[in-house]
């Protein structure tokens, strides 16, 4: 802190000015009677100042300084220097020391770095000094009555920026600089300062005049030889000099305004000042000013009076700006403050009012009512167990205050509870007729599903309601599950909801998360009755087949009581703990692979399996649903594009073999986003030529009115160019071949082409409508819009040799033939082996053991003589080998493929098998009937070979699917045996189904 003192004993001086107002002089307050004083008392309030005020001036605040300097400060100003009898003495003694020897006699100082600003002579400062030996020389000297020194600004270090240097690593700077190099940091000008007080390590300096260092005594501590500098003799009279110092005095008057800490310095400074004269003002300016140390030392090293008081006024008038600044960010903040609290104090008074008038409740109140409104309709028909959770809940939030967490989270458990559709359903419709035509409309095929939920329907017009049930549609990807759940809620007449839980791995999903928890939420179902209105909507879970489980629980286990009928009915969510009645919603549930849904979730379903579609279905799916919704989504007109029955034959069989119609609407897509841009494109090039075709007319007609100068014809030709002026420009317009092949001269004469013109321009739209080209996709061109051929044919043989057997399998893209190979890798004694390649499973390498047992059995009965497998290295292969296969159906066909190689004997022509086989040549049942019989007739398979147990699956399957196929069912390998190896099968035909 800088703070300004001078002697009480001092004798004020009168400098009189030629004008009236000019008078630099100040006196103390109770006696001044000085422009200046009487201006800056007017402003300030300086006159009003109480006789109790201690005479300081907080000037910058420097980190060196202490939190004890103000008072030590005090004390020292109050007290007289060497040893004052009473406190009434040290108040009417002198503030300075006694100067005798007088401070002119110093010639040699102690030299005091000062980091942050110089001092200017009249005020005091406080400063720390962490030299012992400089502090000790220092106390010496106040010891010795020489209590003076020299305070010099130091300069920046050369290598650093000052402007982001701290405070304390310029101390630390300071600190650390001894003797020379102390020296060179150090403004040649300073200040003369008398040592007022020591305490500790803090020092009160008081600056008396201005010296100039002009040598180096001694290092430690710093002893510099100096100059005592005098101000330049001016001219008190001086205009510029006057008008310079009253622009000073009118911009501390206007600074007065706005800086309350302005008005504290100017009154400590007119209280203790006892000489005023120019000079001291232009120091008085500097030094309460905000300038950075190198513009205060510019003043100080000025010694013409003149030139200091611009420097000064350059200073003062920047102080100026920046309190405007200041005065602008307070007054933005102040009224941005004040109006916030003006508009709530505004909005407090009118709900008050309003609620005084009861024109308006408050949020608590509006919140209860409008939830009672939305309960009232459904009370009747509510569970009493929660209309009175809803009471108790309405009553906890009149409690509660608006602010506190706890009023969200029961407006949030309110806004669910009062939201739900209690004892609210929709009229379902028992029309069974009007079912069967909604779901023949949606789906082809799919007898076993439409018969499964016309069933439903039947039960719930007899019983006069339904009652939910749990259906799961099992089967390949794309074979219409999902919609199938669509048209199912579309013919009952139920609201639909939809929600996926492939994946899923956190229970809270479905049963809901805790009140408790931040963000929380009911689970699935209850969102579902909140979003459709009604309890009984129809509910698709697609992917059930693929939950997943996490560290949240397991999903699968957590869907056992939703889906359970005995359960449901009281439905438990976390989030509402109130029981739900779930009884009457109708699950359908979706699933690729049944095998792959727990056992006791599984349990709860009744399972439906859609095997998939033969080539006929697809056919049908693709010309009357597929292809026409294509169609009207690319915006392709019937008549505009013919694809025929081959076309889509092969796009079937060559590109779209999979057991759903997916992929198959993908490629009619990509064919008819084809013939869109092959139609565009076509548009623009007519466009085109008829534009040609336009400007060439108008030409030969403006040559043939120039050659022809008839009157009559050339009013005749501008009649037929203002009656159709777009005739010859129409884009679309049809152009006769034979006629555009011909040169101009040798077509129709001008009068006939304008009299068409004329005539036609009636019927110009009706042509341009019926003439468009049609597009054909056929057989032969089916590769340019959909690419090569991915499927081939999967029979690879037409008679398949020794050791092959074409056995059936069922994948999740449905069924498809594949073979079995064996071969003889070498022959000798004892080398009997079997090597099995086809990235077979565990089962199926066990299924192949067992058939080489059987095989080995059956070779030993039929042929004794023959040791082939006791003396044969074998390979078994099943192709494709980038394939995983697994399964227990391939038993019969790898016993066949064995014993064909053994007795070196193919199998009848056209004959596949599937079937499990036990170690005594039992024939067990396998799965997926449908599907391996499609398999069968895509490669035109006629004879196939099922178990016995299978005859009922086959019974149940369209007849389209059996039609033209020789099937036997067999519990024995033997009577395969028999079939693959033996020329008359007529001791079989009772085992034999042929259609």
């Amino acid at each position: 802190m800088l703070k300004l003192i001078t002697s009480s004993s001092s004798r004020i001086h009168h400098h009189r000015f030629p004008s009236a107002a000019a008078v630099t002089a100040l006196r103390p307050v109770a006696e001044s009677s000085s422009p200046l004083l009487r201006v800056l008392n007017s402003l300030g309030g300086l006159g009003r100042r109480n006789g109790n005020s201690v005479g300081r001036l907080f000037f910058c605040s420097g980190s060196g300084s202490g939190d004890g300097s103000d008072q030590a400060v005090d004390a020292e100003v109050k007290s007289t220097e060497s040893g004052a009898a009473d406190e009434a003495q040290a108040k009417a003694s002198s503030a300075i020391v006694s100067t005798y020897p007088r401070p002119e006699d110093y010639l040699t100082v102690l030299a005091l770095p000062l980091p942050h600003r110089p001092l200017f002579p009249g005020f005091y400062m406080p400063i720390y000094v962490k030299d012992p030996k400089l502090l000790a020389a220092l106390q010496e000297s106040r010891e010795r009555q020489a209590p003076y020194a020299g305070a010099f600004l130091l300069k920046d270090d050369p290598g650093a920026d000052p402007s982001i240097v701290s405070g304390s690593e310029t101390e630390k700077s300071v600190y650390d600089l001894k003797g020379k190099e102390l020296f060179n940091r150090l403004h040649e000008v300073g200040t003369l300062a008398q040592i007022s007080s020591i305490h500790g390590e803090q020092v009160i300096l008081i600056g008396h005049r201005r010296l100039r260092i002009t040598e180096m005594v001694s290092e430690d501590p710093l002893t510099v030889k100096v100059d005592h500098l005098k101000d330049k003799p001016y001219n008190k009279d001086d205009d510029l000099i006057k008008a310079t110092s009253f622009e000073v005095i009118s911009t501390l008057r206007d600074v007065l305004k706005t800086s309350s800490l302005w008005r504290d310095h100017v009154q400590t400074y007119t209280k203790h000042i006892g000489d005023f004269t120019y000079p001291k003002l232009a120091d008085f300016g500097a030094a309460i000013s905000g300038a950075n140390k190198l513009q205060c030392q510019e003043v100080l090293e000025e010694l013409d009076v003149y030139k200091r008081l611009k420097l000064t006024l350059e200073l003062v008038k920047k102080e100026m700006e920046i309190s405007k600044i200041q005065e602008s960010i307070a007054k933005a903040i102040e009224e941005k403050i004040s109006g916030e609290q003006r508009r709530y104090l505004l909005n407090e008074q009118l709900k008050a009012i309003k609620k005084e008038l009861g024109l308006e409740t408050d949020d608590k109140t509006a919140l209860t009512s409008k939830f009672r409104e939305r309960i009232e309709p459904k009370r009747e028909k509510c569970p009493p167990h929660v209309l009175q959770v809803i009471d108790e809940e309405l009553t906890k939030l009149q409690l509660l205050e608006a602010s506190s967490s706890e009023f969200s989270v029961t407006r949030n458990y309110l806004d669910w509870l009062t939201a739900l559709p209690w004892g609210e359903y929709s009229d379902e419709n028992f029309d069974v007729t009007r079912a069967q035509g909604i779901l023949d409309e949606d789906h082809y095929g799919l007898t076993d599903v439409k018969e499964r939920i016309l069933e439903f329907i039947a039960v719930g017009k007899l019983r006069g309601t339904s009652q939910g049930k749990i259906i799961c549609l099992s089967g390949p990807p794309g074979v219409g599950k999902t919609s199938i759940g669509r048209s199912i809620a579309r013919a009952l007449n139920r609201k639909f909801f939809r929600f996926s839980v492939g994946g899923l791995a956190d229970v809270a999903e479905i049963k809901g998360h805790r009140r408790t928890y931040i963000g929380a939420m009911p689970g699935k179902m209850v969102q579902c009755l909140k979003n459709v209105g009604t309890a009984n909507p129809l509910v698709l879970i697609d992917e059930i087949d693929k939950l997943g489980r996490g560290h949240a629980g397991d999903p699968a286990s957590a869907l056992l009581e939703l889906l359970d009928p005995e359960q449901n009915a009281n439905f438990l969510d976390h989030y509402l703990d109130v029981p739900i009645d779930l009884s009457k919603v109708l699950f359908v549930c979706t699933a690729n692979v049944v095998e792959m849904i727990p056992n006791p979730l599984l349990d709860r379903m009744e399972v439906v399996a859609i095997a998939g579609y033969i080539t006929d279905e697809k056919m049908h799916i693709a010309r009357d649903y597929l292809e026409k919704s294509t169609r009207e989504a690319c915006g392709i007109k019937p008549e505009q594009v013919e694809v025929t029955d081959a076309a889509l034959l092969a796009l079937i069989e060559n590109y779209c073999r999979e057991a759903g119609v997916r992929n198959l609407q993908k490629h009619i897509e990509k064919i008819y986003r084809k013939i869109a841009l092959q139609l565009v494109r076509k548009g623009e090039t007519k466009a085109t030529v008829a534009s040609v075709q336009s400007v060439e007319a108008k030409r030969v007609e403006e040559d043939n009115v120039e050659s022809h100068p008839d009157p009559n014809q050339k009013e005749s030709s501008m009649v037929a160019d203002s009656s159709n002026p777009e005739q010859m420009s129409e884009p679309y317009k049809e152009v006769d071949k034979e006629q555009t092949d011909l040169p101009v001269d040798q077509s129709e004469s001008p009068e006939n082409q304008l009299t068409d013109v004329k005539e036609g321009s009636d019927e110009d739209k009706e042509i341009e409508t019926t003439t468009i080209e049609k597009v054909l996709v056929d057989k032969s061109n089916i590769a340019d819009y959909v690419g090569k051929p991915v499927f081939h044919a999967e029979r690879i043989y037409d008679q398949t040799p020794i050791g092959v057997v074409m056995g059936l399998a069922w994948t999740a893209m449905g069924g498809s033939t594949l073979y079995i190979e064996t071969t003889l890798v070498e022959e000798g004694d004892g080398k009997g082996a079997l090597n099995l390649t086809g990235q077979l499973g565990d089962v199926m390498k066990e299924s192949a053991q067992i058939a080489h047992t059987i095989a080995r059995r059956i070779l030993l009965e039929k042929e004794p003589e023959n040791h082939f497998f006791a003396n044969s290295k074998l390979h078994l292969h099943v192709p494709a080998g980038a394939t995983p296969k697994d399964g227990p159906s391939a038993g019969c066909t790898m016993t066949t493929s064995l014993l064909s190689l053994a007795m070196k004997k193919p199998v009848k022509k056209d004959l596949a098998m599937t079937g499990e086989v036990t170690l005594t040549g039992k024939i067990l049942p396998i799965g997926g009937v449908k599907e391996k019989t499609i398999a069968a007739r895509r490669s035109e398979v006629k004879t196939i070979v099922f178990p016995s147990a299978n005859r009922r699956d086959f019974d149940e399957l369209a007849p389209n699917v059996k039609e033209g196929l020789d099937v036997h069912f067999v519990d024995d390998f033997m009577q395969i045996f028999d079939l693959a190896f033996d020329d008359d099968n007529s001791q079989h035909s009772e085992k034999s189904v042929s259609l």
